[in-house]
């Protein structure tokens, strides 16, 4: 795939731009704790992260706590938790900040789309990245379907006046990939997420990355 000729790169966050596993899972934690319920092994977190935040914390609360009434309530907690924590351990990417600034710098036009919180999403892409990185944020909002639903990718495309050919999707789930392919742009898995290649593969990547950097360079696609 010739990665020059796209003209803008749309990313998800949460283990495609930033490591948050630590802070995602404290906060989860601190709200089972709170409430009396078992933790949640640090092992499970790569497969409960990546489809929002209320199913993060559904999958995280035993069985038989899981009714709506409860997961809205536990929802909340965890939110309040994490407000005191969403940036202590998480990490940029080592490799990411210095890719997307030379994305930018040969005139790439730059998006993020996460199922996290809206709120959350802005934060992070403006406490990670420097100002005017990413023209268009979005998290998840209420009215809007999260991915991979493909109206958040509808919207951002939109905005940037660009045609979904000419963008691409990087993210680290099958959920990106079905978001990417359910949007007409072309998907771009990375390797080093919470997920991993079979999933990227069965999901529809185009192709897979091994590192930020190969996002500067031609890549071959699957076959």
């Amino acid at each position: 795939m010739n990665l020059a000729s796209l003209k803008a790169f749309i990313f998800d966050l949460d283990g495609t731009l930033v490591d948050s596993l630590a802070d995602l899972a404290t906060a989860v934690n601190r709200m089972l704790d709170d409430n009396g319920y078992p933790r949640c092994p640090f092992e499970m977190f790569p497969r409960h992260i990546g489809d929002g935040m209320k199913k993060l914390v559904e999958r995280a609360l035993p069985e038989d706590r899981r009714d709506t009434a409860n997961v809205e309530r536990c929802a909340a907690e965890y939110l309040a938790h994490y407000e005191r924590c969403w940036h202590d351990e998480t990490r940029v990417y080592q490799g990411m900040a210095a890719t997307v600034a030379a994305l930018r710098g040969r005139g790439s036009r730059l998006g993020m789309i996460s199922n996290k919180p809206h709120r959350f999403t802005v934060l992070c892409g403006e406490h990670f990245f420097p100002a005017a990185t990413f023209e268009v944020i979005l998290g998840q909002r209420e009215g809007v379907p999260r991915k991979p639903d493909p109206a958040a990718g509808f919207e951002v495309i939109r905005r940037l006046g660009l045609e979904p050919a000419e963008c691409a999707y990087v993210g680290d789930s099958g959920v990106d990939m079905e978001f990417g392919a359910a949007t007409g742009m072309r998907r771009i898995g990375v390797l080093w997420g919470f997920r991993g290649r079979e999933e990227l593969v069965a999901s529809g990547a185009e192709v897979l990355i091994e590192r930020p950097e190969d996002l500067l360079r031609d890549v071959l696609p699957l076959t």
